[in-house]
């Protein structure tokens, strides 16, 4: 078993993506990692789920050690992720045969396919990328050595990074941060208890800190670097009072952490602690996105693998009418996901080459995919499990663990709640929902399939309407914006999952002479546009060649309507 050539919706993508090159350079670790994913990282991921970290406070002397106790499973999960793949360096140095930075989509890709067999560790994975970007972005060379061992493949050298800011009265609301920063000669001491954090025993933290002159806002927040050890090699002075009893990501630990004026280094400019807080944030959410993403793909996979192996009243389940309607909007759903993350990741890696329209793009995508696909994948994973009835409730099976992860999404780095507020901020600082709809209005008026014709007109018909709600919303009354944005944000983002799909399902076709896409597209913009639940009967009839991404004809497409 492969979970790559499970996926019939991401070669397509890659192609359309990544330049021949990278394809060339990606294919051998990518088909590696699908075997290795499917066949020995997802049985550890299984022990180590059930066998979760333990802390050892004290040595047998009494002395205060707060060592970490990891199973073995979870141990060779950490060298596959850290070491065999650099997943932690993809966005930083040259891995699998790369002289340069491979393309942000590389890590995504890598990550994405690494997560159907464990979700836990990609957290850890995900921060120490994400404190690598920030420190190399904010610290002005001095943390040079640091974002190089946080980057490293080498086992003897890696670091892994982890973020604090989490405190029981400061989760949303940072800027009541009660954690204080004291000068100590060149540096800081911290003193102060962060309330949920992951990955406790990293080597390297950043961490939020009221500095001394500071006022109340964000503004009086300070970003600072703690590392596990200090300078001296002396352990720094913070301990892990206990580790959470968590719903999901059992095998990962996350901890509560008290400061007793710990060592730290101040990262960039003290005023700006958050804003640049907020770059490792951000990082950490779009992976976030692409983490659920995983998690509905390797659903349905389950899903289906059931459904055509069990038999009900003489027939495989899968050939039940009702059956392939619920597997239909799942497969769509994923599908959709994966085009965003794609989108995404391609506009990041032009927004850091200085594409100011890509960085605009950008800053809105991150939270509209976190928003919706980690929501989404709660439900597409309830329902998964469901497919496999009574066994999937039951914890041998892997269904219930996707569930209970996939409920994580929603609430790292920011509930929903607050990342459609971040939505909102996005629209009133740059009208960036007029920047989606330019930006999706021209890709969907470079459409050439005459079959997707009215699909084309549906969309950009329901751009225009869009918009205008958008202006609407901004217009109104502050209170009414906020009391609205969830639900707008959630059209904005399926509207955009839309397009994708077409534009893309436009590409196959084009290219591949393929139209399976099309149908996929069709089905997603039926049930989550139109909210139709009259799906295209051709893509129930044509559900085994769009799950295994096999080719529908053109003549199996009911009623072309040129595009023009």
């Amino acid at each position: 078993m492969n979970f790559v050539s499970l996926d019939p919706a991401l070669q397509p993508l890659i192609e359309s993506y990544l330049e021949p090159a990278d394809r060339k350079l990606l294919a051998p670790v990518l088909h590696a990692l699908g075997a290795d994913a499917a066949q020995r990282l997802g049985p550890l991921a299984e022990t180590a789920d059930k066998n979760p970290p333990v802390l050892e406070q004290f040595d047998r002397e009494g002395e205060r050690v707060d060592a970490i106790t990891y199973h073995d499973s979870y141990r060779q999960l950490s060298r596959a992720a850290y070491e065999e793949y650099g997943l932690s360096a993809l966005s930083h140095r040259g891995v699998h045969g790369w002289d340069d930075v491979p393309p942000h989509l590389v890590k995504y890709i890598l990550s994405y396919v690494f997560v159907q067999a464990e979700f836990g560790l990609a957290c850890p994975v995900s921060m120490t990328d994400a404190a690598a970007r920030t420190l190399r972005k904010f610290g002005d060379g001095r943390f040079d050595e640091v974002v190089d061992r946080l980057t490293s493949v080498d086992p003897q050298r890696r670091y892994t990074g982890a973020m604090f800011m989490t405190e029981i009265q400061a989760g949303t609301d940072i800027a009541r941060t009660e954690t204080v920063a004291e000068r100590d000669g060149e540096g800081w001491k911290l003193s102060g208890r962060k309330w949920f954090a992951s990955n406790p025993d990293a080597d390297i933290i950043l961490t939020l800190a009221r500095y001394p002159g500071g006022d109340d806002s964000t503004r009086g927040v300070g970003l600072f670097m703690l590392p596990k050890v200090r300078p001296d090699g002396a352990r720094n002075a913070y301990v892990i009072d206990r580790l959470k009893d968590k719903l999901g990501t059992r095998s990962m630990p996350s901890g509560e952490v008290t400061l007793n004026g710990a060592y730290a280094v101040q990262v960039g400019e003290l005023e700006r602690g958050f804003r640049q807080m907020a770059e490792m944030v951000n990082t950490s959410r779009l992976s976030n996105a692409m983490r659920s993403t995983a998690l509905m793909r390797r659903s349905v996979n389950e899903a289906v693998a059931h459904a055509r192996q069990r038999v009900v009243f003489g027939r495989p389940l899968i050939e039940a009418p009702l059956m392939r309607m619920t597997l239909l909007p799942l497969q769509a759903e994923a599908e959709a996901a994966l085009g965003m993350v794609f989108f995404a990741g391609d506009t990041l890696q032009r927004a850091d080459a200085g594409d100011a329209t890509a960085t605009q793009l950008i800053r809105v995508l991150t939270p509209l995919a976190k928003h919706y696909i980690c929501k989404r994948a709660r439900h597409v994973t309830g329902e998964a499990m469901e497919v496999r009835g009574g066994r999937g409730y039951i914890e041998e099976w892997p269904d219930a663990r996707l569930v209970r992860d996939s409920h994580l999404g929603s609430v790292w780095e920011g509930s929903s709640n607050v990342i459609a507020l971040d939505v909102l901020r996005c629209l009133r600082q740059q009208g960036t929902h007029r920047l989606l709809t330019e930006t999706m209005t021209a890709s969907l008026e470079a459409v050439v399939l005459p079959e997707a014709g009215g699909d084309v007109r549906t969309l950009l018909s329901r751009w225009k309407a869009i918009t205008v709600r958008g202006d609407a919303l901004l217009t109104g009354q502050g209170a009414d914006a906020e009391a609205l944005i969830g639900r707008y944000a959630d059209a904005l983002a399926q509207l955009v999952m839309a397009t994708l799909l077409l534009t893309q399902a436009d590409t196959e076709a084009s290219r591949d002479g393929n139209l399976r896409k099309l149908l996929v597209a069709r089905t997603f913009i039926a049930l989550n546009i139109l909210h139709d639940d009259e799906v295209a009967p051709e893509a129930l009839g044509h559900l085994e060649q769009i799950i295994d991404g096999t080719v529908v004809p053109r003549d199996a497409i009911a009623s072309p309507t040129p595009v023009a």
